[in-house]
């Protein structure tokens, strides 16, 4: 191991992230009472340019008016990005009024750590301002060309920041790649044509301590499709994906939860190997296959997952 290390900047359960736009108060209101974990009210893309004033200020009521910490949430908001006018009054409207009932705020387009800068340093000024202790965190959305070449990079802001998402849409746009559907795959691909990118991202936060999340799937009419995403996701090592529609949620959970039998077998790899080094040995034979201390350093990430599921259902 690298005498240089980077842990985990901040833990959360993160299986399912429902998308709702701020412009609608009755999905807001719905999205309180869902199985999601964490939630991200919308003033960006699922917000059209009338009723992005109205957005903000439904958001800011929400906050206030909904018990969200107490139904066991994660509150962020997804503000404009840094190249609209809307972005800075996002940030200073809902800081000031609803800050305090905030986890993150999720930064759309992040092409350069500048971005992240910049948000980081209104969410300080507006904190101080207000007597308040730091609490916002940050989330930025992987989503352009620029901001994959950056990866990296960004992934090292540090700061506030604990998790990236992949956005698939705009990815696309910005790749001009041919795709049929959100996060689908185009079958003349041989293969997964966002592995890479999905790839290279979960790859800058693993190595920086960030969570890497999975974003949208178009066809919330195609369940089957969804949770095809979401294993991709899952073998490649990201922490949940995006629910654009609330029959999602359940398919996420099930997905970035690990099964019981999967659960048991970990703490049985910690057991044997407890009772191996006891004896003096560095690996152990469990069910006629070798493990050792990398099998148990992936023994404890299942168990810290499923420790962290059962106590939020508590």
């Amino acid at each position: 191991m690298s005498h240089s290390l980077f842990p985990m900047r901040r833990a959360r359960l993160q299986r399912s992230t429902l998308a709702v736009p701020g412009s609608n108060p009755t999905m807001i209101d719905k999205a309180a009472d869902s199985d999601a974990d964490v939630i991200f009210l919308d003033c960006e893309d699922a917000v059209a340019p009338p009723e992005k004033e109205q957005a903000r200020k439904n958001i800011v009521q929400a906050l206030n008016d909904i018990d969200w910490a107490g139904k066991g949430k994660t509150m962020s908001v997804r503000i404009n990005g840094l190249d609209t006018h809307y972005m800075y009054r996002d940030v200073v409207d809902i800081m000031e009024q609803a800050g305090d009932k905030l986890d993150t705020i999720l930064v759309p387009k992040v092409g350069v750590t500048a971005d992240l800068y910049a948000v980081e340093m209104m969410i300080n000024q507006i904190e101080q301002g207000m007597g308040r202790e730091p609490h916002v965190q940050l989330e930025a959305l992987i989503e352009t060309a620029l901001g994959m070449a950056n990866v990296l990079e960004i992934a090292q802001f540090g700061g506030r920041l604990e998790a990236l998402h992949f956005g698939v849409a705009d990815y696309a746009a910005s790749l001009r790649a041919r795709t049929t559907n959100i996060g689908g795959l185009n079958p003349d691909y041989p293969g997964d044509q966002w592995h890479h990118g999905l790839s290279a991202m979960t790859i800058a936060c693993r190595a920086y301590g960030l969570r890497p999340i999975d974003g949208p799937f178009g066809d919330f009419n195609d369940p089957d499709g969804y949770k095809d995403a979401a294993r991709r996701g899952a073998a490649l090592g990201l922490e949940g994906k995006w629910a654009i529609h609330p029959s999602q949620i359940a398919l996420a959970n099930e997905v970035f939860s690990p099964p019981a039998a999967e659960v048991e077998k970990a703490h049985k790899i910690v057991a044997a190997l407890k009772e191996a080094e006891a004896q003096g040995k560095g690996a152990a034979s469990l069910d006629g296959k070798m493990i050792d201390a990398a099998s148990e350093r992936m023994a404890a990430n299942v168990i810290a997952v499923d420790e962290a599921i059962r106590a939020r259902a508590a």
